[in-house]
């Protein structure tokens, strides 16, 4: 699972690339959040995420009106930290006390890489593309964890997607996001 994470920061940074200072204030199709919020968002929780990959215990900080441009180097030490096969044993914590299994935080992380990603591009209008073989295996994890993730408010009722839908629409699905639309 380690080397997954490297599949998943690259088309995401691409999308993070293409944010331009007039889409700060588009909706994303993440709860009621606009790309500013998101990115503040992924910020806040970043240094926990890239901590918990070392088994060290960092409380998010709230972050606010952040430049999109700061996720370059929380995505190169997220894929740096989740590379490391030890990442991926044992237990962790995410911004808590709470011991969790290590492999069910990295599929979080791959997780929340992609679907972020996806959120931000649907809200400046990119069309990102990550490859079967990462999400595969990010939809076993979001649908092992979507109840959770409902319950605590994480992710939106789910919404009905085909079987044989791509695996994106399928993982989008899962975590409430719907209808699901394509960027132009």
């Amino acid at each position: 699972m380690h080397e997954l994470i490297a599949l998943a920061v690259p088309p995401t940074l691409a999308v993070v690339r293409g944010i331009r200072p007039d889409d700060l204030d588009a909706p994303t199709p993440c709860r009621d959040w606009t790309v500013r919020q998101l990115v503040d968002h992924l910020l806040e929780w970043g240094p926990a995420l890239v901590a918990a990959a070392g088994k060290e215990e960092v409380t998010p900080v709230p972050v606010s009106g952040a430049d999109p441009a700061d996720l370059e180097p929380h995505f190169a030490a997220l894929e740096e930290a989740w590379s490391e096969p030890s990442a991926w044993e044992g237990a962790t914590r995410l911004g808590g006390p709470m011991e969790l299994p290590a492999p069910m935080i990295g599929g979080m992380v791959l997780a929340e890489v992609v679907v972020h990603g996806w959120d931000l591009a649907v809200a400046t209008g990119q069309r990102p593309t990550w490859p079967d073989t990462l999400l595969a295996p990010v939809h076993e994890e979001v649908a092992k964890t979507a109840e959770q993730g409902r319950e605590m408010g994480v992710y939106g009722p789910a919404v009905a997607v085909p079987d044989d839908a791509p695996l994106l629409d399928r993982i989008l699905g899962l975590t409430g996001r719907g209808p699901i639309t394509r960027p132009s």
